[in-house]
C-alpha cells in the first residue's frame, strides 16, 4: 500500500509542466496526460457548439430577412405599383426584380447552407426541413413565376395593357406563395431555437 502510493506520487512528479500545487489550476494544461486530453476534448466539444450556434442564428437571420422582404413585397410595394398604373407599374417593376433577384437569391442559399450545417451537427430533421423550405422558393421561382417575369420584362408588353394587367395580378399571387413558403421556414426555425433553449 505504502509503496504503491509512493509509486503513484512519483508518476505525478515526473510531470512538471503540470505544477500542482494546492488551489491552483495547472499552468500548462496541454502537458498533464490525464487532464490535458479531457481539456482538449473539452474545447472542441465548445467549438462545434459555438459553430453549430452560429449556423442556426444565421440559418434564422437569412429566412427573417427573406420573409421580411417578400411579405413587404406583398403587403405594399406590389400593391403600391399598381395603384400607380399599367406602364409606370411595369416601368418600376424591372428594377426591382432586379435588385430583389440578388438579394433574395442570397438569403435563400444562405440560410439554406446554414441550416444544412445544423442539421449534419444536430440530427435534427427540423434544420433540414427548414432549410429545404427557404431554398424551394429558388426552383419554384424558375418554374412558375419566371414565364411571367420574363413576359412582363418584355417591352412589347406595354403595348398590351390589359395582358400587362394581368401579368401583374398573376405575379402578385405567384410571389406569395414565396412569401408563404419562407414564413414556414422562419416558423420553424424559430420553434427550433426555443425548443433548444427551453
Amino acid at each position: 500500500m505504502l509503496t504503491s502510493g509512493w509509486q503513484a506520487l512519483a508518476v505525478i512528479a515526473s510531470h512538471p509542466p503540470c505544477q500542482y500545487s494546492v488551489g491552483k489550476k495547472p499552468r500548462n494544461r496541454e502537458g498533464c496526460t490525464m487532464f490535458g486530453r479531457q481539456a482538449s476534448n473539452r474545447n472542441v466539444s465548445e467549438s462545434r457548439r459555438d459553430l453549430t450556434t452560429l449556423a442556426e442564428l444565421v440559418a434564422a437571420l437569412s429566412s427573417g430577412l427573406f420573409t421580411g422582404a417578400a411579405v413587404y413585397i406583398n403587403l405594399v410595394e406590389h400593391p403600391a405599383r399598381i395603384q400607380t398604373g399599367t406602364r409606370p407599374a411595369l416601368a418600376e417593376f424591372a428594377p426591382s426584380y432586379k435588385r430583389a433577384t440578388v438579394t433574395q437569391v442570397s438569403l435563400a442559399v444562405t440560410g439554406f447552407l446554414s441550416a444544412l450545417a445544423a442539421w449534419r451537427s444536430r440530427s435534427d430533421a427540423g434544420w433540414l426541413i427548414g432549410g429545404g423550405l427557404l431554398v424551394s422558393v429558388i426552383p419554384f421561382t424558375a418554374l412558375a413565376i419566371l414565364p411571367t417575369n420574363k413576359k412582363l420584362l418584355d417591352p412589347a408588353t406595354a403595348n398590351d395593357l390589359e395582358l400587362a394587367e394581368e401579368l401583374l395580378s398573376r405575379w402578385g399571387k405567384l410571389h406569395a406563395v414565396r412569401s408563404f413558403l419562407s414564413l414556414a421556414s422562419l416558423l420553424m426555425f424559430l420553434f427550433l431555437l426555443t425548443k433548444r433553449r427551453a
